[in-house]
C-alpha cells in the first residue's frame, strides 16, 4: 500500500510538470487513477469491516456451542422425569446462562419426542410439540454435532420476536437418541451489531446459512429472505466456497453492491459485508470534483489545482494510516473484553486437565507399576493433552490478562512507601498530603499491581493539574462498595485520590476506562493507565469510582476487599517428598470423575484410605452414615448443584472436628469473599502437595481425638 501511496504522489508532480502542455490528458488520468483508488480502498475498507464481522460471529457461536455442551454435560444420564421434578432449579441455571449472553434468548431442552422438559423462561408446557421445528428433526437420525436453523417464530403461548435455534443432540449411554438442548438467538443482536459498524454510507451485512437462507442483514428492509444456491449468486459463491469480493445485484431491493463474504470454520454459516456501488461511485465523484470544478478554467490554474490535489492525496493517506491504527486497537480492545468474560470458566475446566496430567505423571514415576495401569495412566494422559490443547488454541485467539500474585499487605504502609515515588514523578510543586488510619487495614491483593495503579492515579492527577497543585491521599475502612446494597462481613478499604486539577469534562467522563482511549497528544501516552486500574480493581474483587468537576478536580477511589489481620487466602505447602498416609481415611468429593479418579488412586498409593464421591449431596450422605470414619474431607468447590464451600459449611457445622481441604482452579466465589476460614489447595496440585495438606490436617484430627480421650 505503501508503494502505491508513493507512486500516486510521483504521477501527480509528474502531472504538475506537464500540466501546461497537457490539461485535458491530464484530467482523464486523474479520474481513471482517482476511480481505481476509490474502489481499491472501498474493498479494503469492506475486507476489514467484514474482518470485524467474522470475528464477531465466531466469538459469538463458539460461545453458545460451548454453553450448549454444558448443559449437555449438566443433563448428561438424567431422565426426563428427574429434569421434569427439578424444572425450577435447572430453569434457574438456564436463565443465569441467558442472562450472561445477550445474544440468546432463551435456553431449552427436549425429550425425544419434541415436548419441552425444562428451559430459562421457566415456563414449560408439556403439552406443546415442538417434533416440526428444524432444530429436532435434524438430531434424530443420528449425531450431527451442532446445527443452526432458519429463522422462527415463537409458538403461541410464547411471544416476541423472530428467532433462530442452535441445537445439539441428548444421547443415552448406548447413543441412542433422547432429546435435543437447543438456544434460541436473537437475530436482532447481529443487526444492532452490523448498525453499529456499519455507519458508512451504503454500508450492508448479512448472515446467512450455507443452504442460502439469510438470518441476519442490516439494513432491514428490502434484501431477501433467500439466496437461490443454483442461481447466479449461489453458484459465484459456489465457485469460491472459502470466501471472496464479487459484485451483485442483491435479489430483493435490486440495488448493486459490492460484497465481500466469508464461511465461519466449523459452522455452515457465512457472514457478508460490502457497500453500495452507487456509495463507491458518490466517493470517486466527491473525490474528482475538485478537479471538475477547478479544472474548468484557464491553464494557468491548473498547476495551482494539482498541487491542491497533492497535498490532499498526502493527507489522505495520513488519515487512512492514522484510520488503520484505530481499527487494530479496536479488535485489540474487543479480544481483551472477550477475554475477561470467559478466562474464569476456562480456567476452571484447563486446571482439571492439569490436575489429571499431574497426578498421571507423578503415578508413572512410582516404581513397581503394573503394566495395565501403566498403560491406562499414558492413554490418560494422552487424551487430557488433546482436550487441553483445544482449550489453549481457543485461548490463543484473545489476548492475554495480567495474572495477580496475591499477598496479604497493610494498605496505610504501602501508601506511606509508595508516597515518595509519586513525589518523584509529580515533581516538587505538587503538595502530596496523605490521611493515614491509626490501625493496620490489610487487603488480599497483588502489591505490585497495586503500587502501580496508585501511580498511575497520580501521574494523571499531576497531568491534570499541569505539574502544580495538591493530591490528597485517604485510606479509610468501609463496609460495602458504592455500586454493592449488602455490607461485606470483613468489609473493604478504599484509597481515595483527590486532585486540584482541571476536571473531566462529561463528553469524556464515560470513556476514561476504556483502553487506549487518552487526551494526551501522540506518544505522551498509551491510554492503558486507567484501564489497568480498572481491570486491577475488577479482578481483586472490589472497583474503582470516580467523581469529578470541570475547575475544581477529581477524586479516583480505589475499593479492595479487607481481610482480617494476618489472614492469607490459601494454604502454602512446601514441595518435598511425599507424607505417607499411615491409614488416614479420606473422603474425596469431585464432580470430575478422571480428576477424582486419580486422586483416589494416588492417595491409596502413599497408604491412605479414600472413599470418592462426586457431588456434595453425595458426600453429605455418606458423612450421616459414617462420619467417624474419615479423617479429613477432601473437596472441590466448584460443583453442580451444592458447592464445595456450602459442603464445608455445613460439615464445620455438624461435625466441628473434622477437618475440610477445599480445592479449585477457579472459583468467582473464593475471588469475591476468599475461603471462608477453611485451608485451600489450588488445582493443579502435585502429589507432594496433596499428602503434605491432608496428612496435616489428618494428623490434627487424630491428636484432637487423643486429646479427648
Amino acid at each position: 500500500m505503501k508503494t502505491e501511496q508513493h507512486n500516486s504522489l510521483r504521477i501527480l508532480q509528474w502531472m504538475m510538470a506537464a500540466s501546461l502542455a497537457f490539461p485535458v490528458a491530464l484530467f482523464v488520468f486523474a479520474a481513471a487513477n482517482s476511480w481505481i483508488s476509490t474502489n481499491d480502498i472501498a474493498d479494503r475498507e469492506i475486507e476489514r469491516t467484514l474482518d470485524v464481522a467474522h470475528e464477531h460471529a465466531l466469538k459469538v457461536f463458539e460461545t453458545i456451542d460451548r454453553s450448549l455442551s454444558e448443559v449437555n454435560e449438566i443433563v448428561r444420564n438424567r431422565s426426563d422425569d428427574d429434569l421434569r421434578a427439578s424444572s425450577d432449579a435447572m430453569s434457574a441455571r438456564l436463565k443465569q446462562l441467558t442472562d450472561a449472553l445477550p445474544q440468546l434468548k432463551s435456553v431449552w431442552v427436549f425429550d425425544n419426542k419434541g415436548r419441552a422438559l425444562v428451559n430459562s423462561l421457566n415456563l414449560a408446557l408439556p403439552h406443546i410439540d415442538f417434533s416440526d421445528r428444524d432444530y429436532y428433526n435434524a438430531h434424530i437420525a443420528e449425531d450431527i454435532g451442532t446445527f443452526i436453523g432458519a429463522s422462527l417464530l415463537p409458538r403461541p403461548p410464547y411471544q416476541g420476536a423472530p428467532f433462530f435455534g442452535v441445537s445439539r443432540r441428548r444421547a443415552s449411554a448406548d447413543g441412542s437418541f433422547t432429546g435435543v438442548v437447543q438456544a434460541s438467538v436473537f437475530p436482532e443482536y447481529f443487526e444492532k451489531f452490523y448498525a453499529r459498524i456499519g455507519r458508512a454510507p451504503g454500508s450492508f451485512f448479512a448472515l446467512g446459512l450455507s443452504n442460502g437462507t439469510i438470518l441476519a442483514r442490516y439494513p432491514l428492509s428490502g434484501a431477501a429472505k433467500q439466496i437461490d444456491p443454483s442461481g447466479p449468486i449461489g453458484r459465484r459463491i459456489a465457485a469460491h466456497p472459502g470466501g471472496n469480493l464479487i459484485t451483485i445485484v442483491a435479489p430483493g431491493d435490486n440495488i448493486e453492491r459490492r460484497i465481500g463474504y466469508q464461511r465461519i470454520a466449523g459452522y455452515p454459516i457465512y457472514v457478508s459485508a460490502g457497500l453500495e456501488t452507487s456509495a463507491i461511485r458518490d466517493r470517486w465523484l466527491k473525490a474528482i470534483s475538485y478537479h471538475l470544478i477547478f479544472g474548468v478554467p484557464a491553464t494557468a490554474l491548473l498547476f495551482g489545482l494539482l498541487l491542491f490535489a497533492l497535498r490532499r492525496t498526502r493527507r489522505l493517506n495520513f488519515e487512512a494510516m492514522k484510520r488503520r491504527e484505530a481499527e487494530e486497537a479496536l479488535k485489540h480492545g474487543q479480544r481483551l473484553e472477550t477475554l475477561g468474560q470467559l478466562t474464569g470458566g476456562v480456567a476452571h475446566d484447563f486446571n482439571n486437565l492439569l490436575t489429571v496430567i499431574r497426578s498421571s505423571v507423578d503415578l508413572l514415576q512410582r516404581p513397581d507399576l503394573a503394566p495395565e495401569r501403566r498403560a491406562r495412566y499414558i492413554a490418560a494422559i494422552s487424551d487430557t493433552v488433546n482436550r487441553a490443547a483445544k482449550l489453549t488454541a481457543q485461548l490463543l485467539a484473545f489476548a492475554r490478562r495480567q495474572t495477580l500474585k496475591p499477598e496479604v499487605f497493610d494498605v496505610g504502609q504501602c501508601v506511606r512507601s509508595v508516597t515518595d515515588i509519586i513525589g518523584t514523578l509529580t515533581g516538587a510543586p505538587v503538595e502530596i498530603i496523605t490521611h493515614l488510619p491509626d490501625k493496620p487495614l490489610h487487603v488480599d491483593a497483588d502489591l505490585g499491581q497495586f503500587e502501580t495503579a496508585l501511580i498511575n492515579i497520580a501521574v494523571n492527577a499531576r497531568d491534570a493539574m499541569k505539574g502544580e497543585g495538591r493530591l490528597i491521599i485517604t485510606v479509610v475502612a468501609c463496609e460495602r462498595l458504592p455500586s454493592a446494597t449488602m455490607p461485606r462481613k470483613d468489609g473493604y478499604v478504599a484509597v481515595a485520590i483527590a486532585d486540584s486539577g482541571s476536571g473531566i469534562p462529561a463528553d469524556q467522563f464515560e470513556r476514561i476506562f476504556e483502553p487506549f482511549f487518552t487526551t494526551k497528544e501522540v506518544g505522551q501516552g498509551t491510554g492503558l493507565g486507567l484501564s489497568q486500574v480498572f481491570g486491577f480493581a475488577k479482578q481483586s474483587g472490589g472497583e474503582v469510582t470516580v467523581t469529578s468537576e470541570v475547575g475544581k478536580g477529581s477524586i479516583f477511589t480505589l475499593y479492595l476487599p479487607r481481610v482480617a489481620d494476618g489472614a492469607g487466602p490459601t494454604l502454602v505447602v512446601d514441595e518435598g517428598a511425599p507424607a505417607d498416609g499411615n491409614g488416614l481415611s479420606v473422603l474425596v468429593v469431585e464432580d470430575n470423575r478422571d480428576v477424582g479418579t486419580f486422586t483416589t488412586d494416588a492417595l491409596r498409593e502413599l497408604g491412605y484410605m479414600t472413599e470418592l464421591k462426586h457431588s456434595a449431596d453425595a458426600a453429605f450422605d455418606e458423612l450421616k452414615r459414617h462420619a467417624g470414619r474419615y479423617d479429613v474431607v477432601f473437596s472441590d468447590v466448584v460443583m453442580p448443584g451444592t458447592s464445595g464451600i456450602e459442603l464445608a459449611q455445613a460439615v464445620r457445622h455438624l461435625y466441628p472436628d473434622l477437618p475440610v481441604v477445599l480445592t479449585s482452579g477457579y472459583s468467582h466465589v473464593l475471588a469475591q469473599n476468599g475461603t471462608f476460614g477453611f485451608e485451600l489447595l489450588q488445582k493443579p496440585y502435585s502429589i507432594e502437595q496433596l499428602s503434605q495438606v491432608l496428612a496435616k490436617a489428618g494428623n490434627w484430627r487424630k491428636s484432637q481425638r487423643e486429646a479427648v480421650s
